[in-house]
């Protein structure tokens, strides 16, 4: 039956959801953002090449990539559980979010990066830019547009990460649409939460490409 009580809990798992997703993202980008710069220095076309760096970094990547979200979240209940005290719940959550998100965030920034012309770069190293200047006032400058349209990316990931960890009880509009829709068969909720979520993801996007489009300098 639909009541008061329903609806509380579907705007409470619409706070969490978000709470889940924005702070995956937020620290996603704290330790992704870094990564990913390293990995398109250190290519062997980057500004600075280090065929040893790349590789460490490449493989942890790669080898984090591979490993199923749901997988990643059991693998990590013990550490989970050392750093914020439980496994379950929104603030457990955001850590094996964190973990997930990273690398494929990294990956995004050394795509966004590499896109970026040379000859812009070398311009700015004939003027006498060092490798910190050239990251800081050129790659991320010139490559804003397409970081942001990255971050957007990330967002709707993470968003449908943070609804499967609803199946170890992660909290959010994923835990709600399986304890009702799953395992009590109340369909209508269920549905409910889809929407919402895709509402979600459709409101990410469209902030995203707006920002992405105020930033292209090339309209």
């Amino acid at each position: 039956m639909w009541s008061s009580e329903v609806t509380e809990m579907i705007i409470r798992g619409i706070g969490e959801s978000l709470y889940m997703t924005i702070g995956g993202t937020v620290f996603g980008y704290l330790l992704g953002l870094p990564v990913g710069i390293l990995l398109a220095v250190t290519d062997r076309d980057g500004i600075h090449p280090n065929a040893a760096i790349y590789k460490i970094f490449d493989v942890i990547v790669n080898i984090l990539r591979s490993i199923p979200f749901l997988i990643l979240l059991i693998l990590l209940i013990p550490f989970t559980r050392a750093l914020v005290g439980k496994s379950y719940g929104p603030t457990a959550t955001i850590v094996p979010l964190v973990i997930a998100a990273a690398p494929f965030i990294a990956r995004m920034v050394e795509s966004s990066l590499k896109e970026v012309d040379p000859g812009v770069i070398e311009a700015a190293r004939s003027m006498g830019a060092d490798n910190v200047t050239i990251i800081t006032k050129v790659l991320l400058v010139e490559a804003r547009t397409s970081l942001v349209v990255g971050s957007t990316i990330a967002l709707g990931t993470i968003l449908g990460y943070s609804a499967m960890a609803g199946s170890v009880g992660g909290g959010g509009l994923g835990d709600i649409a399986i304890r009702y829709g799953y395992y009590r068969y109340e369909t209508d909720i269920m549905a409910v939460t889809v929407i919402l979520l895709i509402v979600l993801v459709q409101i990410f996007q469209t902030i995203g490409m707006r920002a992405a489009s105020r930033l292209d300098k090339r309209k």
